[in-house]
């Protein structure tokens, strides 16, 4: 997260505040082991723009990267994560993002469907 508040603070010298955006995929920082995603909204939470809903767990081999998981299920703090979202005024959409195919991904999406609804 600070690295990514570095490079948009670096390119806004050069373009002007406000506009640079950041495309937040929570689950992301979790997989490839960069940060925690409430946290990062402190650094970095004034330029999120769009948020994708998806959820991962840590691995805990230094060699593999962690690994996607349903919505609810893995390491992204939704109930705090989404209270944060509120704290710092983001009012943008949450695209549900669930990267398997079949019923599984059906039955997933609903579920964050309804747990998002619960938390929003």
């Amino acid at each position: 997260p600070m690295t990514l508040k570095r490079t948009i603070q670096d390119i806004e010298k050069s373009i002007g505040p406000g506009k640079v955006g950041i495309n937040l995929d929570p689950a992301n920082l979790i997989i490839y082991g960069k940060g925690n995603p409430v946290d990062a909204l402190d650094v970095f939470g004034e330029h999120v723009r769009n948020i994708h809903g998806k959820d991962a767990v840590y691995s805990n081999d230094g060699y593999c990267r962690g690994w996607e998981v349903p919505m609810g299920q893995g390491k992204v703090n939704y109930p705090v994560f989404i209270r944060k979202l509120q704290e710092i005024g983001y009012n943008g959409d949450i695209t549900i993002e669930r990267e398997i195919s079949g019923e599984e991904q059906k039955r997933d999406i609903r579920a964050a469907i309804e747990l998002l609804r619960s938390l929003l």
